[in-house]
């Protein structure tokens, strides 16, 4: 596939042309003076746009008339000649106004590099797919009750971009799909930097939701990786979940109020997160989760709630209005985590009256100094074993034959992170063999005889750690 490269000289007011990039620009050509310059020469650009074609936007503020968006209306790219629109230097592009892009009916787009300031919600709509967001800034006007990006076209991708800088209601992050009832399939949210959302209600200003709850029956599929969230104080939940069959991994969310809720939807597997010196923890409602390698600690609020219901569960066909609900949790797996030195630990819910059933409870690590380690309400047919409490705090009511009650000598490594000691009792100390979980928070095999806690012990370095600004946003490798 032959790749061209818009230019426009900017100087002497050139012709628009198309040049032959194979792909990547050459140190030459990255250093010509030549981009579209103005929004006129971009949507032409745009509107002239083939497979492979790469469209670079001249550094400088544009502001984007309200009845003239630039719009990305039937252009298809392909897997491997996606259609490119970047700007000319990381971030040197402001885009300002009511709009940016509107896309519609398109395909393999991607949009990099820009720093977007708009009045309005940037629409990834349903009649798209394939349409990716990379390495862009994203501080959006910060108007009450904007929601900054809502994708609703599968298989897209948002990555390695900054939101931050919202203090009123508004989400920065949601996905969605067409309907009123449907997802976007398998959207994959990589490598952003979410931080600094100040909004003070109680309510309403998450950085990413994962639908609402009319579509919390929906299959997404989305994962969710390596993003790191600071200062994400809108919300109660800065990862919202409420749709099912979604994989939240690896993510890092550090001095936030907000932690990682399956408030609707089934089927969700949370593994491998550090959610640390914050408020909340995981709170989970909805059924057949698994909840496993999370290390919580120094949280002031719930580390890990076991929620209870007002709905036995959601069923297909039921009015909107009654899925706002709390679906009682049932099934769920939760093994292979570490709790340390929160405010409370692991804890129940008694203010609905459905209460969680059949979850196993297996293998976690349990250390605190106040309160009770463990404080369910009500519950049926729980399964406790293998875990390990420690610690000056009370047990609290974890049934007897649940848990042994030793030092797991901890120490704790450059990174922050306290992890088993040579001669630590959590080692092979794990009592399932069923649930699948191969590897250990840090990367490393669990092997069939698995630790407590969401560390396997090793000598060697960890292959994940928690994430800084230097491994997310758009200038991360």
């Amino acid at each position: 596939m032959q790749r061209r490269t818009f230019l426009m000289g900017t100087a002497a007011g050139a012709a628009l042309v198309a040049v032959p990039t194979d792909g990547l620009l050459t140190a030459s050509a990255t250093a010509a003076p030549a981009a579209v310059g103005s929004l006129d020469e971009l949507q032409a650009a745009i509107d002239h746009a083939r497979p492979g074609d790469r469209i670079i936007v001249a550094d400088g503020r544009y502001t984007v008339p309200s009845d003239r968006p630039v719009t990305i209306r039937n252009k298809q790219g392909t897997e491997r000649a996606p259609v490119t629109v970047v700007a000319q230097s990381r971030g040197g592009v402001v885009l300002d106004g009511a709009h940016s892009f509107v896309f519609d009916r398109s395909s393999h787009i991607t949009v990099s590099g820009f720093s977007f300031r708009q009045s309005s919600t940037l629409e990834i709509p349903e009649t798209c797919s394939h349409i990716r967001l990379t390495r862009n800034d994203f501080q959006l006007a910060d108007i009450e009750g904007v929601h900054w990006v809502m994708v609703r076209a599968d298989d897209s991708s948002v990555d390695h971009n900054h939101f931050h800088g919202k203090s009123t209601l508004g989400i920065y992050l949601g996905v969605e799909g067409a309907g009123t009832e449907e997802m976007a399939q398998r959207v994959h949210i990589h490598r952003n930097y979410f931080s600094d959302h100040s909004f003070t209600g109680d309510n309403g200003g998450e950085p990413i939701r994962l639908g609402v709850s009319p579509r919390a029956l929906s299959s997404a599929h989305a994962v969710v990786e390596y993003n790191l969230f600071e200062r994400a104080n809108g919300d109660p939940e800065a990862i919202s979940v409420k749709s099912s069959d979604n994989v939240i991994r690896y993510n890092t969310i550090r001095d936030s109020f907000g932690g990682i809720v399956l408030r609707h939807g089934n089927r969700n597997r949370v593994d491998g997160n550090h959610l640390v010196s914050g408020t909340e923890g995981l709170r989970i409602y909805g059924n057949d989760h698994l909840i496993v390698n999370n290390y919580l600690a120094g949280l002031s609020g719930r580390a890990l709630v076991i929620g209870s219901g007002s709905e036995r569960d959601h069923l297909p066909g039921e009015p909107a209005a009654e899925r706002r609900g709390n679906d009682a949790p049932d099934r769920v797996v939760i093994a292979y985590n570490t709790l340390l030195n929160n405010g409370q630990t692991l804890s129940g819910e008694s203010q609905r009256p459905h209460e969680p059933r059949d979850v196993t409870v297996a293998d976690n690590l349990l250390v605190a100094d106040s309160g009770e380690l463990v404080a369910m309400a009500n519950t049926v047919r729980f399964t406790w074993s293998g875990n390990i409490l420690w610690g000056a705090a009370a047990d609290g009511n974890i049934p007897a034959g649940g848990y042994t009650r030793i030092d797991p000598k901890l120490l704790t490594g450059p990174d922050g992170i306290a992890r088993p000691a040579p001669d630590s009792p959590v080692i092979d100390a794990g009592t399932l063999r069923w649930p699948p979980v191969t590897h250990d928070i840090d990367g490393d095999p669990r092997g069939r005889a698995r630790d407590v806690g969401a560390d396997e012990y090793t000598n060697r370095p960890p292959r994940r750690r928690p994430l800084t600004p230097a491994d997310v946003g758009p200038y991360a490798r």
